[in-house]
């Protein structure tokens, strides 16, 4: 079967991923994306059918780990291609063209996204996997895959009437189409596809985990309600009404929770290829990372596309309920501000100080757990030094 090309960093940054995701969309057949008008002028399109944002590239060899079959596929050269992109590509490429044309552009978020301690960091699970201790690791996996799994909810989600609350026609825009296939097309891509036993990023999660560690028998493990902010009902854009602010909210959140991801895929992938953390399973561990890379290639045209909503929407005026209008911008920059901050500053510390208990009390169980404590607090993110105050104290 072909395979992906090996990435060897010890740490890639989201912009490096959507740079090679790029590369990679440039070497893809797309499939054709312009009509002609009688007099010979070119058009973009900018209207698909729910067929079309779902249509998928011709293959050249499926996607199967472990005799199971996975969403996307394989080129001729051997280099993989996300599921569902041979015309979604194509429109994501217009309709971003379409809004630069207009002044505006993807809602900005750059790699600041990614600020933030980390516990544990890389270092921190190298430690304890060459320690005997991988429970952590291994729990980054399963945790993982059934936060993916949710995403399958994506595929029901309601869209709002987002045109009567929109002055301009969003029916050339990407957001014209979340109801067309772009919102299932996303929650497929997390959830899979049961009902034709295809796997998607979930499935991918699991496989990836017990390529590393084999058959183990180490307890389940849940993940929390919910990794967004919880408002707790208070309104952000009250310029709009309150559907369709959750609704707004929620692309806002989505979009944060898709980028900063990338900090962990990228450091799941270089403790997986770490020689010697897995002893007699490196090539499986080096495959599982190869798996990962694939999701990454996949979450960053999720990525791209929530940015594209997000722009879109700054650039549109809103109907205000007492028959006024508000810039998109005044509605959408506000809230994303705020959710920036505590994506970046509040909620890392939070995160961080919770595992750091957990895994350091996980530790202390075993014989040479208090040795093992004490390298694992020196190799703490900046920031995490109260974690150590706390525990001394």
């Amino acid at each position: 079967m072909a395979t992906h090309p090996a990435d060897t960093s010890d740490s890639i940054s989201m912009v490096a991923a959507l740079r090679w995701w790029l590369d990679v969309a440039s070497n893809i057949t797309a499939a054709p994306s312009v009509q002609w008008a009688g007099s010979g002028e070119a058009i973009v399109q900018l209207v698909f059918e729910r067929d079309d944002i779902l249509d998928h590239h011709e293959y050249a060899a499926p996607h199967l780990v472990s005799g199971k079959r996975l969403h996307g596929g394989f080129d001729s050269a051997g280099n993989y291609v996300p599921p569902r992109t041979r015309t979604r590509r194509v429109a994501i490429d217009h309709w971003t063209a379409a809004l630069r044309a207009r002044g505006f552009d993807l809602l900005d978020a750059d790699s600041s996204l990614l600020a933030g301690p980390r516990c544990p960091n890389v270092e921190q699970f190298r430690l304890l996997l060459s320690e005997g201790m991988g429970r952590p690791f291994y729990n980054v996996f399963t945790i993982t895959a059934k936060l993916e799994a949710r995403g399958l909810f994506l595929t029901q989600m309601p869209v709002p009437p987002l045109q009567d609350a929109i002055v301009e026609d969003i029916t050339e825009m990407g957001i014209g189409h979340l109801d067309k296939g772009l919102m299932f097309a996303h929650g497929i891509d997390e959830g899979g596809e049961p009902e034709g036993h295809i796997g998607g990023h979930d499935t991918m999660w699991y496989l990836a985990r017990d390529l590393a560690f084999g058959d183990v028998d180490w307890p389940g493990v849940e993940p929390p309600p919910s990794i967004g902010r919880d408002d707790g009902g208070r309104r952000w854009m009250p310029g709009i009404d309150s559907d369709l602010e959750a609704f707004v909210a929620f692309l806002n959140q989505l979009l944060l929770i898709e980028y900063r991801a990338e900090i962990g895929f990228a450091s799941t992938q270089a403790v997986l290829r770490t020689a010697g953390l897995f002893p007699g399973r490196d090539a499986q561990a080096k495959e599982a990372a190869g798996i990962i890379d694939r999701i990454r290639s996949d979450e960053a045209v999720h990525v791209e596309t929530l940015r594209l909503y997000l722009g879109e929407l700054r650039s549109i005026r809103f109907r205000h309920p007492n028959g006024d209008t508000v810039p998109g911008s005044m509605v959408v920059d506000p809230y994303w501000k705020e959710l920036v901050q505590w994506a970046t500053e509040e909620q890392p510390r939070l995160v961080a100080g919770r595992q750091y208990h957990k895994v350091r009390d996980y530790i202390l169980e075993h014989d040479s757990g208090a040795s093992v404590a004490e390298k694992f607090d020196a190799l703490l993110d900046d920031g995490m030094e109260p974690m150590i105050a706390q525990r001394s104290g």
